[in-house]
């Protein structure tokens, strides 16, 4: 990792069982890259330069997006993490290479802003390593 994610603590890596329940649960498909990124990293939380992420586990999205009724006041997002505050990160799903969103925790989607036009953008701006040996 780099000087500015020396903070950031990957988890392990998601079981093949918990990618593939990921999938039978998704309404929408999710990015492969993101998907891979899951299968190295599972997400994880720190703080990437002077900014807070956290990056919930494969384990635990479908759950988190339900109990944030995401599906029904934002059917086209994806909550993916949080800064740890009010805010999330959000995949827009709608679209085939979907765009990164912050979206606050309420008042969602109409305060929504891309941040991201890509998870790999999303990953370089944050600056986690996606590739083994970077």
């Amino acid at each position: 990792m780099t000087a500015n994610t020396r903070n950031f603590q990957p988890n392990a890596s998601a079981s093949r069982q918990a990618l593939a329940s990921l999938r039978a649960g998704l309404p929408k498909r999710l990015p492969e890259r993101y998907m891979a990124f899951l299968g190295r990293a599972n997400g994880g939380e720190g703080f990437i330069g002077e900014r807070y992420v956290r990056l919930w586990r494969a384990e635990e999205l479908i759950e988190v997006n339900r109990g944030y009724n995401v599906t029904e006041f934002s059917p086209n997002l994806f909550l993916i993490g949080t800064d740890g505050g009010g805010e999330a990160y959000a995949f827009d799903v709608s679209a085939n290479d979907p765009t990164v969103f912050e979206v606050p925790f309420i008042g969602m989607p109409s305060d929504a802003r891309a941040i991201a036009d890509s998870f790999d953008s999303f990953v370089a701006a944050l600056n986690i390593q996606t590739e083994q040996g970077q």
